[in-house]
């Protein structure tokens, strides 16, 4: 990893950007999903439920979910009676989570919930059926790291999919988003949560992420195969996919 790394705009020692982002989510961990709702006129709910679909889950299935503290993802899969693991660096995200999987018909009996590193799992090798991770992956501190560990815990056969922010390719529609984001979404956070600089952070680590075919070779370069990207919104929101053989 280099000596610096991405914490928005900012460029910063990997240990600090993990201290911070870990100040980020344990901020907005609270309002994380009515903060969801707000800045994407709740269309993040269609986008997940679209990214479960292609996971396609199935009953005794092992899954990891990474960085899924609030539940979102692990709900979706696990109705299908597919066993989770839900992991997340973030005490506060994960309590979240626990406290909504208390809440009645939630679908909760097959989700452990833990707290977990993506860029050093304690998992054993070959453990898992799929993995997912949505919205997460441009947190983390060392994404190719990140991504080896994914696939070192998957069996044999086993899938990896990510849901994550990317750039639109949709002319006058980019130059659109990007004043809302930098513009609204500050504001939008100061109200709602109280906190304007930890989602002026989350925009600005949208645009500090790799693009759709930079992002897909590293998912390659980890040792993945048949990746693919399928975009949304012409690439404002990607899902990307590989799998372990």
């Amino acid at each position: 990893m280099t000596d610096t790394v991405s914490f928005g705009y900012h460029d910063v020692a990997p240990d600090e950007k993990t201290r911070r982002v870990g100040g980020v989510f344990s901020s907005v961990a609270a309002r994380y999903d009515l903060m969801n709702d707000a800045m994407s006129g709740g269309m993040h709910r269609l986008w997940k439920d679209r990214f479960v679909r292609r996971v396609q889950p199935r009953a005794g299935e092992a899954i990891l979910d990474m960085a899924g503290g609030t539940g979102d993802i692990a709900f979706r899969l696990a109705r299908s009676g597919a066993a989770v693991t839900v992991a997340d660096i973030n005490p506060a995200m994960l309590e979240v989570g626990i406290d909504r999987a208390r809440r009645p018909g939630r679908v909760s009996g097959s989700l452990v919930w833990t707290g977990a590193n993506a860029e050093t799992l304690t998992f054993p090798d070959r453990f898992f059926d799929a993995y997912t991770i949505a919205f997460g992956i441009r947190n983390v501190t060392d994404i190719p790291a990140a991504l080896r560990e994914a696939h070192r815990v998957l069996r044999r056969g086993g899938r990896f999919f990510c849901l994550e922010f990317s750039t639109t390719q949709w002319p006058g529609f980019a130059e659109i988003y990007d004043a809302y984001s930098h513009n609204v979404v500050p504001r939008v956070g100061e109200l709602l949560a109280g906190d304007a600089d930890s989602y002026r952070y989350l925009v600005e680590s949208i645009r500090r992420f790799p693009d759709m075919p930079r992002f897909e070779a590293m998912i390659a370069e980890a040792g993945f195969v048949r990746t693919a990207v399928e975009p949304m919104l012409g690439g404002l929101v990607a899902i990307h996919s590989g799998w372990k053989i």
